[in-house]
């Protein structure tokens, strides 16, 4: 079972995941749903709970290399190596050597975000019906992604990051990407929220 992505401005991409605690029907579902959902998504390399409305710390990563989906429950940042950066393409025959974040709640619109290289990642998956403690490093995109996805377990979005870290902001506008205002995309949360406060 597959469910709709959620978008922004549903206020439901703001909610801090619950920790989970122990393996039960529900997180069972929530996982099968999540890899699903990332299986059938052609542009997607990670997915938060929040953003299938879930309200449990879990999110599902596509592994890099064997693009094999993988869910990790309660995953945290445990370790960091270097400085965040502006992440740089090593394919030099794209335009912009930028690397352009991106995200399936907020589709269509793209930019620059300062992340770590390298992390340490603490999770949890379930197995034989009981969590299991993992630990790992990533680096380059899967680190990228990791940190994406648990900036969603946060409430946090990558236009916040871009909008906190001075970054670069595009919309996609067919095959062009477009310089963008991020305080126009920010505002339409304001007027939603403020629509639904009146009523």
């Amino acid at each position: 079972m597959m469910r709709n992505i959620v978008t922004y401005p549903n206020k439901v991409l703001r909610r801090k995941a619950v920790a989970v605690e122990r393996v039960d029907g529900s997180l069972q579902r929530l996982c099968e749903v999540l890899t699903l959902s990332l299986e059938n998504s052609e542009a997607g390399a990670g997915l938060a709970a929040n953003q299938i409305g879930g309200q449990l710390r879990a999110v599902a990563i596509k592994e890099w290399n064997s693009k094999r989906v993988k869910v990790l429950v309660n995953p945290e940042v445990v370790k960091t190596f270097g400085e965040k950066a502006f992440i740089k393409m090593a394919n030099k025959s794209v335009k912009s050597d930028d690397f352009l974040e991106g995200c399936l709640s907020v589709p269509g619109f793209f930019g620059t975000v300062r992340r770590f290289l390298k992390i340490g990642v603490a999770w949890q998956e379930v197995e034989g019906g009981r969590l299991i403690d993992k630990e790992a490093e990533y680096e380059g995109f899967e680190a990228v992604v990791l940190q994406h996805e648990i900036d969603h377990l946060d409430g946090v979005l990558f236009i916040d990051r871009v909008k906190k870290d001075g970054g670069k902001f595009y919309k996609q506008v067919g095959e062009e990407m477009v310089e963008w205002k991020i305080e126009e995309i920010l505002e339409e949360e304001k007027v939603s929220f403020e629509r639904k406060s009146d009523r």
